[in-house]
C-alpha cells in the first residue's frame, strides 16, 4: 500500500484531485491511498505518508519541506497545469514513480 499525501494551504482545494487519484488507482488495480491536508501539518504527519505532493499554491513551502522530509520521503511540487485540471491520472503517475524512484 503506498501512502500518498497531498498538502494544500488548508486541505480542501486538493479533495478532488485525491478523488480522481483514488478513482485511478482502483481502476489500475493499484493499492494506494490518497490523503489531503494542510501544508502546515507536514512535519506532525510524518510517518503517516510515503509521497508528499504539494499543491502549486504552496510551493513557497518547498525549503521547510525539504528540511523536514529530504532523505525520509519524496516530495514535489504539483504542476499548475495539472492540478488545475484536476488530472488525477497525470499526479498518480508523478506520484507512483517518485515512489518507485526513491523506494526501488
Amino acid at each position: 500500500m503506498i501512502r500518498i499525501l497531498l498538502a494544500c494551504a488548508g486541505g480542501m482545494s486538493t479533495s478532488l484531485l485525491m478523488l480522481r487519484m483514488q478513482e485511478e488507482a482502483e481502476k489500475r488495480g493499484v493499492e494506494v491511498t490518497v490523503d489531503a491536508g494542510p501544508e502546515k501539518n507536514i512535519e506532525n504527519l510524518m510517518g503517516t505518508f510515503d509521497v508528499l505532493l504539494l499543491g502549486p499554491q504552496v510551493r513557497y513551502a518547498i525549503g521547510n519541506v525539504k528540511k523536514i522530509c529530504e532523505g525520509k520521503v519524496p516530495f514535489d511540487v504539483i504542476e499548475m497545469r495539472d492540478y488545475g485540471m484536476v488530472d488525477g491520472v497525470k499526479v498518480l503517475d508523478k506520484a507512483l514513480k517518485m515512489y518507485d524512484d526513491f523506494y526501488k
